[in-house]
């Protein structure tokens, strides 16, 4: 699923800091002037998922603004969202010996240490987070995601448990427990806390979205398709709603030129426009595009996804098909050869790991939780 992040919006409205006004930047000097003028460049390309274009403007303005902290904290996300975690770390920890750590630091920071496979570590900055938010939702659901998106399952489970035990009532926490326990191929309890979802929130975005799941986890595609775009009429528009929906009519293997195929397209456009970083959204669009004979298109939201997630397998796999539909023969051997070596990391990865995460990816496909 890949790293979650938390947008600069997020950073300035719960940090406590503010964007410098405009009055400030007038009585600026021309350097600053300057400097605030590729801070806000960058902000605008991050809320965008631009983290490789944002990088070279907060770098042009480092040591030149008045906030200096949200430039650091702004740099690090990008890091983070580009795979570059150890500058991200020294940023981050540099905020923290300067007192000005807080739960979107340490949140931050537990997702940088994941990447940068420190889970002893990144657990520490968690809790250190959760001590300074012990009810933000929000805190869990990032740090959850990241877990599954670097392949820490069992730390995964462990800060969603920890998650529930101070919200037991969080239909979006126990939709991502659920989740996490089908990873790890905990099936029948994973089906029973995505029907507890529908439960604690009928008729929610959540809700619709864990029935969808469901249906997909059980192989009933119909279903799914029909559960999404019941919940897409009735209004809700959450972008994994939409994108689910757009992935279930895929995977039913409906003709490119089909109403529903269209359909799915639109939902899967939308998704995208109201969640820029969403990988998951990016790789099924890309994938519908690929099916329409758009190559060009479906290479441009690929490489969007790659960018998002560049330790995402299933994101050079897909790209090399469509390289090769486009007679580009060298970048599809090059995607291959990515392909190999990210899957020979996490053969290496699986091997070093402790017992218990070895059980996790290798045990039966179906299997009861202890």
């Amino acid at each position: 699923m890949g790293v979650v992040l938390i947008t600069a919006v997020v950073w300035f409205a719960l940090a406590g800091l503010a964007a410098p006004t405009y009055a400030q930047r007038g009585q600026a000097g021309r350097g600053e002037s300057t400097a605030e003028a590729e801070l806000q460049k960058g902000i605008a390309l991050t809320r965008g998922g631009k983290f490789n274009e944002a990088i070279p403007h907060f770098l042009a303005a480092q040591g030149q603004v008045r906030d200096a902290s949200a430039l650091s904290f702004n740099l690090a996300l990008c890091y983070v969202g580009t795979g570059q975690y150890p500058p991200a770390i020294a940023l981050l920890n540099e905020l923290r010996s300067n007192g000005l750590s807080n739960a979107n630091v340490e949140n931050l920071l537990t997702q940088s240490l994941l990447g940068n496979q420190q889970p002893e570590e990144a657990f520490a900055a968690f809790e250190r987070a959760s001590r300074l938010a012990p009810e933000n939702e929000k805190l869990y659901l990032y740090v959850v995601e990241s877990c599954m998106g670097t392949g820490y399952l069992d730390m995964g489970l462990k800060v969603v448990e920890i998650g529930l035990k101070r919200l037991p009532r969080s239909a979006p926490l126990v939709f991502e427990h659920g989740i996490l326990l089908a990873q790890l191929d905990f099936i029948d309890e994973a089906m029973k806390e995505l029907e507890k979802v529908t439960k604690l929130a009928p008729g929610s975005d959540v809700a619709y979205i864990a029935a969808a799941q469901k249906s997909i986890f059980e192989s009933d595609v119909d279903e799914a398709v029909r559960i999404a775009r019941e919940g897409i009429r009735k209004g809700k528009q959450h972008f994994m709603l939409l994108a689910l929906y757009g992935e279930a009519v895929i995977l039913s293997g409906v003709e490119a030129r089909s109403q529903e195929f269209a359909e799915a397209r639109a939902a899967l456009e939308q998704s995208i426009a109201l969640s820029p970083t969403y990988v998951s959204a990016r790789m099924s669009l890309g994938k519908l595009y690929l099916m329409e004979g758009r190559i060009d298109d479906a290479i441009v939201h690929l490489n969007v996804a790659r960018e998002l997630d560049p330790k995402n397998s299933a994101v050079y796999s897909n790209l090399a098909a469509a390289y090769r539909r486009r007679g580009d023969t060298a970048r599809a051997e090059e995607m291959l050869a990515i392909l190999a070596k990210l899957n020979k990391e996490e053969v290496e990865r699986i091997r070093n790991a402790p017992g218990d995460r070895k059980a996790g990816y290798m045990a039966n496909p179906i299997k009861k939780k202890k």
